[in-house]
């Protein structure tokens, strides 16, 4: 048909599909890829975390709405996941479980002093850790195990 008004309708179909598309890719791309000193895309690391080691993973929010690379003190190691305590650069005095960590602990380019929040733990996929720091020392890990226990 000569005139027909079917090809306006189908070009503004194919830009909301590739809008729809792209919003997706975009979207998907920041969550599986957070922002840190770094980050490469989401894969198993070259070693598996181990109970006492202090790793840089993306560690979920406690709301489940996200994630954060972080350091984080790993407690266990399962078959897919590990459980964790996250570690944070704000002092949160008002939160039960808060154990001071010295200034470079979790290796960061700035050597900030550092607090590990031992009432909550996180689970975190394998693939989410990116890079060990190392074992804590006996005494620490031994303070978290009274505060968790």
């Amino acid at each position: 048909m000569h005139g027909s008004s079917t090809g306006p309708i189908v070009v503004v179909g194919i830009l909301v599909v590739v809008l729809v598309v792209g919003w997706g890719l975009v979207r998907g791309r920041r969550r599986s890829v957070p922002s840190g000193p770094g980050r490469t895309p989401a894969g198993p690391p070259a070693r598996l975390p181990e109970p006492r080691e202090i790793w840089w993973a993306t560690v979920p929010f406690e709301d489940g709405t996200g994630a954060k690379d972080r350091p984080c003190l790993v407690l266990r190691r399962g078959a897919h996941s590990a459980t964790v305590l996250k570690i944070t650069s704000k002092h949160h005095a008002e939160l039960p479980g808060v154990i001071p960590l010295p200034p470079g602990t979790v290796d960061d380019r700035e050597h900030r002093a550092s607090w590990l929040e031992a009432d909550e733990s996180r689970e975190v996929p394998l693939a989410d850790f990116r890079r060990r720091v190392g074992p804590v020392d006996p005494q620490l890990w031994a303070r978290v195990r009274r505060a968790r226990a």
